[in-house]
């Protein structure tokens, strides 16, 4: 049986991806400003923070129902592991875009979303890890 450290990781992770998707989805310059600056108040930045938006609200409702073992999402540990596995893929993409555009990115929002996609990538990758070989067990 995978360990309550890890099952109440997941479920931070996927907690916090929900409220930024739900966040983004709302009002999609406010978290898309750090990331680009006052290209998130034009269309296309909305266009983009709102795509963003679902896609952390999908990952993070799959990981919280993988959780909770609810069948649409799977029923074991392993599909959690799954879920959080990808939502720290999804990071370590958002770190590398990032890390690409560096040098014309918005100074201190660029180091909130370096720490903030890299810290969710490798605690992601961490507790996906537990789940999946039961390496989180008590």
């Amino acid at each position: 049986m995978t360990g309550a450290w890890a099952r109440r990781g997941a479920v931070a992770l996927a907690a916090a991806r929900t409220a930024i998707g739900v966040v983004a989805l709302a009002s999609p310059p406010l978290v898309g400003r750090p990331w680009v600056g006052d290209a998130a108040d034009a269309t296309s930045g909305r266009v983009l923070a709102r795509a963003l938006g679902g896609r952390d609200l999908a990952l993070g409702l799959g990981a919280l129902a993988a959780v909770r073992q609810l069948p649409l999402a799977g029923s074991s540990p392993r599909a959690a592991g799954l879920w959080v596995g990808m939502g720290a893929l999804a990071d370590s993409v958002d770190l590398l875009a990032t890390a690409t555009a560096w040098d014309r990115l918005p100074p201190v929002g660029r180091w909130l979303v370096a720490a903030s996609a890299g810290g969710a990538a490798a605690a992601g990758t961490a507790v996906a890890l537990a789940l999946l070989t039961g390496d989180g067990d008590s």
